[in-house]
């Protein structure tokens, strides 16, 4: 089992170059699948979760060429089964955008439950909504969805919650749906209108994507495009909250500051100053954080994914901070690790509460979740002494080369998978 050790108290400094956006990767590369004709996508992120959607793509017949890390070409001319194996799909929870893009395209779909981290129920009783709005009969049978439809006509959806899934699949199965659909109270996710200009790229007509109500004109078939995905706003904001926890100066590249709104204006709160440019930004933490209080709320609210990681930056902060979770209830299992380092923080609920302190101390640490992980490195990079976190596959899932970025800031951090590596390192490091 692989494990980041990591010798804390360095200040970052430098700049680092931001990835593809997973979440909008996922559902892109599910949408490939629409056409027959090929379709290539650059600015891929080269994390676990986007290998493990590839090959349940390539399992079912379609054509998948690896170019590179982060480029691809699919086919999905020669797909021969429209029934996704489990074993791919308990492992990633956005395996569910198979069925809407197996749904519209085909008419018919069978795709096991999805999985993905513990961080609270997620049902995707939107998704099943939206569906059979559109005319398809959705059973749950044996662990899968079983989603088929003689044709999908389009419809008026409202959305009982805001869900990036639900509007995404919807969106996807309504693009080749006969007339007209509206989707209300749809996300305004930026991933939301990455893949709808991913559809239209390929000839689809859906328009008032980035608002909370989309319309889509369906058309028979979809063409092949070339698609380039926009940057990861989380890998980017959680770059910036690592500055402000360790007290750094980062230049974070590659990056949509529009995006990160959220993100940049709570850093600015805590005492962070953070500089925008076109497509970067620099945060600069140069005196201990204050204490803030952060809701998190779909978006463009403060985003649940950048929860655990400004979380870790509160910690340190001068006075009490206190976070709530709105979105899932189950977010807060990293609480317990960071108290091992000495952080004051007491949750109730959906709402933590934070007596800042002044300093972190290295401990032993495992990772909940995938953001939760990427947390708890962060919170290692800001404390004394050594750090070591376990079961870092989560924190895979969703970040490329993460320990070689932070070693390019200055970060004193090594992926290890046995307690002779953890030696060495602590025999280097001193």
């Amino acid at each position: 089992m692989e494990q980041y050790v990591i010798k804390g108290g360095n200040p970052l400094v430098g700049e680092v170059e931001i990835g593809g956006a997973k979440n909008a990767a996922l559902a892109i590369l599910a949408a490939a699948i629409m056409t027959d004709e090929m379709v290539y996508i650059e600015n891929l992120p080269d994390v676990r979760d986007i290998n493990v959607l590839l090959e349940a793509i390539r399992e079912i017949g379609a054509s998948v060429e690896r170019i590179s890390p982060t480029e691809v070409k699919i086919t999905g001319s020669t797909i021969a089964n429209i029934s996704v194996e489990y074993e791919y799909i308990k492992k990633i929870r956005a395996s569910y955008y198979l069925l809407g893009a197996l749904l519209g395209k085909y008419k018919t779909a069978e795709v096991p439950l999805p999985g993905g981290c513990n961080i609270g129920s997620r049902p995707i009783d939107q998704h099943l909504k939206g569906f059979r709005a559109l005319g398809a009969s959705v059973d749950i049978l044996h662990g899968a969805v079983v989603a088929k439809a003689e044709k999908l006509t389009g419809k008026h959806i409202f959305l009982d919650m805001v869900s990036v899934g639900a509007t995404i699949n919807i969106m996807m199965a309504a693009a080749m749906a006969e007339g007209n659909t509206t989707i209300e109270n749809a996300a305004r996710e930026p991933h939301v209108v990455d893949v709808a200009n991913f559809l239209n790229s390929m000839g689809a007509n859906i328009k008032g994507a980035g608002t909370d109500v989309i319309r889509i004109k369906g058309v028979e078939k979809l063409h092949g495009t070339s698609y380039s995905i926009i940057p990861d706003q989380i890998e980017a904001g959680t770059f910036m909250c690592a500055a402000a926890a360790t007290m750094g100066d980062i230049m974070v590249k590659n990056v949509i500051p529009k995006h990160l709104e959220a993100t940049t204006a709570k850093l600015e709160e805590i005492g962070c100053e953070v500089e925008e440019f076109d497509d970067a930004v620099r945060v600069v933490a140069s005196k201990r954080l204050k204490r803030t209080h952060v809701k998190t709320m779909p978006y463009p609210g403060y985003p649940t994914d950048m929860q655990p990681q400004f979380t870790v930056a509160l910690t340190l902060a001068e006075g009490t901070s206190i976070v709530t979770e709105s979105i899932f209830e189950n977010r807060f299992k990293y609480a317990d690790e960071l108290s091992r380092m000495g952080a004051s923080i007491k949750v109730e609920g959906n709402t933590a509460i934070i007596d800042g302190v002044h300093k972190l101390t290295g401990a032993r640490v495992s990772a909940p979740d995938l953001r939760a992980g990427a947390a708890l490195v962060i919170a290692g990079l800001a404390a004394e002494g050594l750090t070591i976190v376990d079961d870092i596959v989560y924190i895979q899932r969703g970040y490329e080369r993460f320990e070689e970025k932070l070693r390019c800031l200055g970060a004193e951090i090594e992926k290890v998978s046995s307690e002779k590596d953890i030696q060495k390192f602590q025999l280097r490091v001193g």
